[in-house]
């Protein structure tokens, strides 16, 4: 069988091995998929074609998730969030569907490495933001989610609150569902979607399953804190490698 966007057999083995750890890591954190997934798959081949597939998973991983997470969503976060986001995702995604492969890869590290920097600050808000505040960053979100990124802004402003791990949890998948909702339409008329990122989907979602069951699992059991931040120096290793590639 080929695989689409004309991957090899070891490029795709690879990206299934990615896809699982991501997988895994948004069962347990709640975000973070779509990130370390692309900032991973960058290192192989073009991100571009692959964000429409990992934003499709994401969709398909809050079926899994929805039972577990709905008595503990913050709605009134989410709203002005989404608020925001739907401002930015036109013009962003347009943007980004006009980058080159290497521009793309590291239009994407850069974004990443920036906004790992601040979650490993520690960086704390005095006080949680009221609308205003999540309408920013919403907008900030919906701007670099088309690097697929999305949800590191949210993360970073929701992890500098006094938020309980099952709160933050739940609304980091909530919010990011209502992105890559929003994002996908965007990106199929700019001729980023097709054929091929349907057959990665349906390749993808076994592992998908597998990977938020084991991620699930893990949940309550260990410190989402110091899980957080093991993501973090990832993203952040994963971006330099990838803007390392790019400047040498």
């Amino acid at each position: 069988m080929d695989l689409p966007f004309d991957l090899t057999a070891g490029q795709g083995a690879y990206l299934a091995a990615a896809l699982f750890a991501a997988a895994y890591i948004r069962g347990y954190s709640g975000f973070g998929f779509s990130a370390i997934f692309i900032i991973l798959a960058a290192l192989t081949t073009n991100p571009l074609p692959l964000i429409p597939v990992i934003f499709s998973c994401e969709i398909a991983m809050t079926l899994f998730q929805a039972r577990g997470i709905r008595a503990h969503i913050d709605w009134s976060r989410i709203r002005p969030l989404l608020i925001g986001a739907a401002i930015a995702t036109v013009p962003s995604v347009t943007l980004m569907a006009r980058l080159g492969e290497d521009q793309a890869r590291l239009a994407i590290s850069a974004v990443i490495l920036l906004l790992s920097l601040v979650l490993l600050s520690g960086w704390q808000l005095r006080r949680p933001i009221g609308f205003k505040g999540n309408l920013s960053v919403g907008i900030l979100s919906g701007m670099v989610n088309s690097a697929g990124v999305g949800g590191l802004p949210a993360a970073a402003f929701l992890t500098a609150q006094p938020l309980a791990p099952a709160v933050f949890r739940a609304t980091m998948i909530v919010f990011l569902t209502g992105i890559d909702l929003m994002a996908l339409p965007v990106m199929h008329a700019n001729g980023l979607t097709g054929g091929e990122t349907l057959i990665g989907v349906l390749l993808a979602f076994p592992i998908l399953g597998l990977g938020i069951w084991a991620g699930g699992l893990r949940f309550s059991a260990a410190s989402q804190a110091q899980f957080r931040r093991v993501i973090v120096v990832l993203l952040t290793l994963f971006s330099v490698l990838n803007i390392l590639k790019v400047a040498l």
